[in-house]
C-alpha cells in the first residue's frame, strides 16, 4: 500500500513538471512562428490596437488593459513593452522610454505614453483574418497570433529561456528582409546575415543559419586618432556604454592593457575615447581591446520557435521561407474577402437601382403583413433577377424595406451605373490579383519597402577576421623568477631576492618546467609555482614557437644511458608527463633546447665513462643528429650500458651554448653515482 502511495506521488509531480515545463515554452519564453511574437507582446499589440484612437495612450493604462486577457504581472508586462517600444518598428513612443546603446533605464509607466506605428497597423491587424480564442476567465477574446504580413520575428530578434529550452534569434536588416522575401517568391536564392542597432563589425562566417552551434563574432568600431586617442563609435549587440568602459578599467587595472583615461561622450551615437600612455602601440592596443574587453564578444545563436504547437529548431531562411508563404496567404485570404464583399455591393446596387427605378416599392403599399410585403418585393423583382449574379434572398429583401424615403427620392439612376461600373472595375481587378497571386504579393512587399524602409539601411558592417589570440596581445608587465633552491618560480616580487631574472612575461602566459628526475609539466605562470627544487629546466612555454629538446637520461639508478631528440606536441596544463621509462632514480643527465632542428641536429656531446672498467675508450662522442625528431614520449636511443662519470658538450655544442637563449634555464651537467 505504501509502494503505490509513493508511485502516485511521484507521477503526480511528473506530470505536474511536464504541465510546468510545456506552460512556460508555449506561453511565455518562446515566439510562435506565425506572428514572431511572444503571447505577452500579442496581447499588449492588441491592448493597443484597442485603445487606437490616433493619440498616445499611458503605458500604464495599456498595461492595466493587457491584464484583462491573462493575469501576467504589471511588472512583467511593462518590461516587455519597454522592451517592444525599444525596437522602434510597431510601438511609437513618447517620454522616456530607457537607452539600449548606454544602459540607462526607462521611466516608470504612468510616466510614459505609446501608440501603435502605421508599419503595426498596416502589417499586422486584421479581424477578418484573424483566429481568436477566448480570454483565460472567458469574458473576453484574444487573438491566437496576430495576421502579421512580414516577417517580425526576424526584424525584431528575440531571446527567451524556458525550462531545458533556450531560443536566440538575432535582428536582420528590415529592407534585407524584404528583398529576401522577394526572392523567395522569384524561386531565387538568398542570404541572410545579422543586423544589429548598436552597428559594430560582425564576423557571419560561422553563422550556420541562426542554428544550434553557430557563432557570430561582433566587435566595436575602433579608430586610430591623433593625440594616442582610441575612439569607440559602435558598441557590440548587447553591449552597452556603460558596461565597455567598466570592462576597459577592469582590463587596465589587471595589467592586460596599459591606457591613461577612458570617457564616455556618448549621445545619439556611442562615443567612447580611450587615451594611452606616450610610446604606445596603437594597433597593438586595439587587439587587445578586441581580446580583453567587451569591444569583442562571440554570440550563439539558437533559432527556435513554436510551430504546428510545439517548439521546432529551423534556421532563419526557413523561417523566412515560412513567414513569406504565410503573408501570401493572408493576401489571399483577404482578396477573397474582399472579392465576396465587392459581390454582395454590386448585387445590392444593383437591387436597389431595380428597386427604386422600377418603383416596386409601390407593390407594397397594400400589404397588411410583413410576409405579404417580403412577398411583393420578391415578384416586383421577378422579370429584372436575371440581371443579377445570384439568387435574391429574404436578408436582401429586408435590406431594401430599410431605404428610407429621403434616398429614394434624391435618387440619381446616373450615380448608381456609375458606382455599379465601379465596383465591376474593382471586381475585376481583385480577381486578376488572385490569378497573379505572386506577383501581387511582391508589389506589397516592394509597397512596404517604399513606405517604411526610409532610414533602415544596415548598420552593422560585415567583414571577417581572425579571432585575436590573449597570449599575443597580452602586455608582458611581469618580470618571471626562478628560485631553484626553494622549487618555486613566478612573477611575485619575494622571488626577487634570491631568484633568477628569466625575463618578462604576461600574466597569460604560460610556463614549461623539467625535474632532474625527467618529469615534464606545464601551467599558467602564476605569483609562485612550484617546479620542483633545481630543476633541469624552468621557460615560457609558447605554442606558437615549439622547441627541439635533446635530452641523455639514465634508466633508475643503475640502468642504460638513453638519448632522444623530440618535440613537446599537445598537452594538457597541469598533466605530468615522464620523458624518462618512469623507474625509480632516473635522471637527466643531460639537457638542451633548440629554436630549429637543423640546430639540435648539429648539437654533440663527449660522454665520459668512469675508469676502470677495462674498457679500452673511456669516451665517446655521440651526436643527436644521428636520432631522428620524435614525440616527448619516446623510449630513445641506447648510448651506454656501462656507468657514465660526465656528459660534456662537443666543441660545436660549445659555441652553441654561447649563442643560447637567456630565456633557457639548464643544470649543469652532473656526474652519475
Amino acid at each position: 500500500m505504501q509502494d503505490e502511495s509513493l508511485t502516485t506521488l511521484d507521477g503526480m509531480y511528473s506530470d505536474y513538471f511536464l504541465d510546468y515545463a510545456s506552460y512556460v515554452i508555449l506561453e511565455r519564453a518562446v515566439p510562435h512562428l506565425g506572428d514572431g511574437l511572444k503571447p505577452v507582446q500579442r496581447r499588449i499589440l492588441h491592448s493597443l490596437k484597442e485603445k487606437d484612437d490616433g493619440r498616445y495612450s499611458k503605458v500604464a493604462n495599456i498595461v492595466g488593459h493587457t491584464m484583462q486577457y491573462h493575469p501576467h504581472g504589471d511588472a512583467a508586462i511593462g518590461d516587455a513593452f519597454i522592451g517592444l517600444g525599444q525596437k522602434e518598428l510597431l510601438i511609437d513612443t513618447q517620454g522616456n522610454w530607457g537607452n539600449t546603446l548606454t544602459g540607462d533605464r526607462a521611466a516608470a509607466p504612468r510616466y510614459i505614453e505609446a501608440r501603435l506605428t502605421p508599419f503595426a497597423k498596416e502589417v499586422s491587424f486584421n479581424p477578418k483574418t484573424t483566429e481568436w480564442t477566448v480570454s483565460y476567465d472567458g469574458r473576453n477574446k484574444e487573438p491566437v497570433t496576430l495576421p502579421m504580413k512580414f516577417p517580425l520575428l526576424l526584424a525584431q530578434g528575440v531571446e527567451g529561456i524556458a525550462v531545458g529550452l533556450a531560443c536566440k534569434i538575432l535582428p536582420h536588416n528590415f529592407i534585407e528582409l524584404i528583398d529576401a522575401s522577394i526572392c523567395h517568391l522569384r524561386k531565387q536564392p538568398f542570404e541572410l546575415h545579422p543586423d544589429f542597432p548598436t552597428g559594430g563589425i560582425a564576423d557571419t562566417s560561422d553563422y550556420r543559419d541562426g542554428l544550434r552551434g553557430g557563432k557570430v563574432r561582433v566587435r566595436a568600431k575602433i579608430e586610430i586618432e591623433k593625440g594616442r586617442i582610441l575612439r569607440i563609435t559602435d558598441v557590440p549587440f548587447g553591449v552597452t556604454t556603460s558596461s565597455l568602459q567598466d570592462s576597459i578599467v577592469a582590463a587596465n587595472e589587471k595589467g592586460k592593457i596599459k591606457i591613461t583615461h577612458v570617457d564616455d561622450l556618448t549621445a545619439e551615437r556611442a562615443d567612447i575615447q580611450v587615451t594611452l600612455p606616450t610610446g604606445s602601440d596603437m594597433e597593438a592596443t586595439r587587439d587587445a581591446l578586441y581580446a580583453f574587453t567587451d569591444c569583442g564578444v562571440t554570440i550563439s545563436p539558437n533559432a527556435c520557435i513554436i510551430a504546428d504547437g510545439k517548439p521546432q529548431f529551423i534556421g532563419v531562411s526557413e523561417i523566412l521561407r515560412r513567414n513569406t508563404d504565410e503573408t501570401k496567404e493572408l493576401l489571399k485570404l483577404e482578396l477573397e474577402i474582399a472579392l465576396r464583399e465587392l459581390h454582395d455591393k454590386w448585387h445590392f446596387c444593383s437591387l436597389e437601382k431595380i428597386f427604386i427605378e422600377n418603383r416596386i416599392y409601390r407593390d407594397i403599399e397594400e400589404s397588411e403583413t410583413w410576409e405579404a410585403v417580403l412577398k411583393a418585393i420578391d415578384e416586383g423583382l421577378d422579370p429584372f433577377k436575371s440581371m443579377l449574379r445570384r439568387e435574391v434572398v429574404e436578408d436582401d429583401l429586408v435590406r431594401l424595406t430599410e431605404i428610407k424615403i429621403k434616398r429614394i427620392s434624391k435618387f440619381d439612376a446616373f450615380k448608381a451605373d456609375e458606382e455599379v461600373k465601379r465596383l465591376e472595375g474593382d471586381i475585376e481587378e481583385t480577381e486578376k490579383n488572385l490569378r497573379n497571386l505572386t506577383r501581387y504579393c511582391i508589389r506589397y512587399f516592394e509597397n512596404l519597402k517604399k513606405k517604411f524602409g526610409k532610414d533602415k539601411e544596415r548598420m552593422t558592417e560585415l567583414s571577417t577576421f581572425e579571432r585575436v589570440d590573449r597570449t599575443m596581445v597580452a602586455l608582458a608587465t611581469e618580470v618571471l623568477y626562478l628560485d631553484a633552491k626553494l622549487g618555486f618560480a613566478g612573477y611575485s616580487t619575494s622571488l626577487k631576492k634570491e631568484g633568477e631574472d628569466l625575463g618578462k612575461c604576461s600574466k597569460l602566459d604560460d610556463i614549461i618546467w623539467i625535474t632532474t628526475g625527467g618529469v615534464l609539466s606545464v601551467d599558467k605562470v602564476g605569483e609562485k609555482v612550484f617546479v620542483g627544487k633545481n630543476p633541469t629546466h624552468v621557460a615560457l612555454f609558447k605554442k606558437d614557437q615549439p622547441k627541439y629538446y635533446c635530452v641523455i637520461y639514465r634508466d633508475g639508478r643503475d640502468g642504460y644511458f638513453y638519448a632522444k631528440r623530440f618535440q613537446i606536441g599537445g598537452i594538457t596544463r597541469g598533466k605530468e608527463y615522464d620523458l624518462t621509462l618512469g623507474k625509480a632514480g632516473s635522471r637527466i643527465m643531460h639537457f638542451m633546447t633548440f629554436d630549429s632542428e637543423e640546430e639540435s641536429s648539429a648539437h654533440s656531446v663527449t660522454i665520459n665513462f668512469k675508469s676502470g672498467l677495462g674498457l679500452r675508450n673511456l669516451n665517446r662522442q655521440f651526436n643527436f643528429g644521428e636520432i631522428a625528431v620524435k614525440g616527448r614520449g619516446v623510449k630513445g636511443n641506447i648510448v651506454a650500458k656501462n656507468s657514465v662519470a660526465s656528459i660534456t658538450r662537443g666543441q660545436k655544442a660549445e659555441e652553441e651554448a654561447q649563442a643560447e637563449n637567456a630565456e633557457d634555464t639548464v643544470a649543469p651537467d652532473e656526474t652519475a653515482s
